[in-house]
């Protein structure tokens, strides 16, 4: 099986999972406790969490270990809104669905909350954004990478108009850290988050980084630390072999994602000289070469996920979160594709096991896939006319 759906998921490296087994089998006690084994405990993860803090040049004392990023973006986000006084909340509609969900549960809550458009490349409309901007205004959540088309957006420009206006702003960093720098003081962003699994660390952890500046305030109160970020006992092996991953991809991040953004590209160009129409679901300049959308005009991209499947191709047709739901993707329709347009959209996304070599298979697999769909398509044409 070739994979290519690293944005769904990656596998763990070596290193991070020797660093699991390691910490599980001999640093296992509760961080929490004041005995030895509680105090090793806590330095692992105090250690972790410096390790984790270089990667965003933040300070430790600002990064909170949760069990994803979807925890992370929940905590996130109703820590800041405790922060405001404000029912007025904005979004974009190509958000990952477990902040989509969020907002969903936070209008139902009492939440007023206005979505800003992107344009056909997935970038937010930055005077749109201005126009929805009300007094009662108390945040807004904007995806760094989309995980679907790889849309950088500009959260250094949105940040700065946003903390004009005294709005704070989230951030779904999940598909950006480890493919391209994130430094904290110049993001202008009052949280982000980040998963473990996404960068070949551990499923089940990831992590947020809170602007102080912010005066957050934990959702969950604790009476012995006014600042703690979440109840529960830390999986000190999991943030130690997370906090590995991190490291290891972004010392690693501007050599591999050159070599991805080759890889990427003469892809591309194999795939526009298969007989078949292709189209390439990009920004020319901002965005990541990991992620590629794609679509083949007259095919539904289920379907050619499934078939790609049966000849050893792992690709996807958009979230893994949103796979299996007969709504169209909800990325293709803010960008401005039909629903059936929406429908034929697939996503390949890369990673260190990908090679050049691979591409000689993958497009033949592909070539032979489309290649009977469409004889299938025109046979039944033909035999419709006669």
């Amino acid at each position: 099986m070739i994979y290519l759906d690293h944005a769904a998921t990656t596998p763990i490296s070596d290193k991070a999972l020797e660093v699991y087994l390691n910490v599980a089998r001999h640093y296992f006690g509760n961080p929490s406790s004041m005995h030895d084994e509680g105090s090793s405990a806590e330095q692992i993860l105090e250690a972790s969490k410096k390790t984790l803090a270089v990667t965003l040049n933040a300070r430790p004392k600002d990064v909170f270990f949760t069990s994803g990023a979807s925890e992370s973006s929940f905590l996130a986000i109703y820590s800041l809104l405790k922060a405001r006084d404000g029912k007025h909340i904005i979004t974009t509609p190509i958000e990952h669905s477990s902040v989509r969900n969020i907002f969903i549960k936070l209008e139902r809550e009492g939440y007023e909350v206005s979505t800003v458009s992107v344009d056909e490349f997935g970038q937010v409309d930055l005077g749109e954004l201005r126009s929805l901007v009300r007094e009662d205004t108390a945040l807004a959540s904007v995806q760094h990478v989309n995980s679907e088309i790889g849309t950088i957006q500009d959260l250094e420009a949105i940040g700065k108009f946003l903390h004009s206006k005294n709005i704070l702003l989230h951030s779904d960093c999940v598909q950006s850290f480890g493919r391209i720098p994130l430094n904290i003081n110049s993001l202008n962003v009052d949280a982000l988050s980040i998963s473990g699994h996404k960068i070949y660390g551990p499923k089940g952890v990831g992590a947020v980084w809170m602007n102080p500046k912010a005066n957050w305030k934990p959702v969950f109160p604790d009476s012995d630390n006014q600042h703690k970020f979440k109840p529960g006992t830390s999986d000190v092996p999991s943030i130690a072999a997370f906090a590995t991953a991190a490291k290891q991809v972004t010392q690693n991040s501007p050599k591999e994602q050159e070599r991805i953004g080759s890889f990427r590209k003469k892809l591309i160009t194999e795939l526009q000289q298969l007989p078949f129409e292709c189209e390439i679901l990009e920004h020319a300049e901002h965005k990541v070469p990991n992620i590629l959308g794609l679509r083949f005009p007259g095919m539904e991209g289920q379907f050619l996920m499934l078939e790609c499947n049966q000849a050893g191709l792992a690709i996807s047709t958009g979230s893994a979160c949103q796979v299996g739901s007969e709504k169209p993707n909800k990325t293709m329709t803010a960008i401005g594709k039909s629903e059936q347009e929406a429908r034929e959209f697939i996503r390949l996304s890369f990673g260190k096991e990908n090679s050049e070599e691979q591409i000689s298979q993958i497009i033949q697999k592909m070539n032979v896939i489309l290649e009977r769909h469409f004889q299938k398509v025109n046979h039944h044409k033909s035999k419709k006319g006669s």
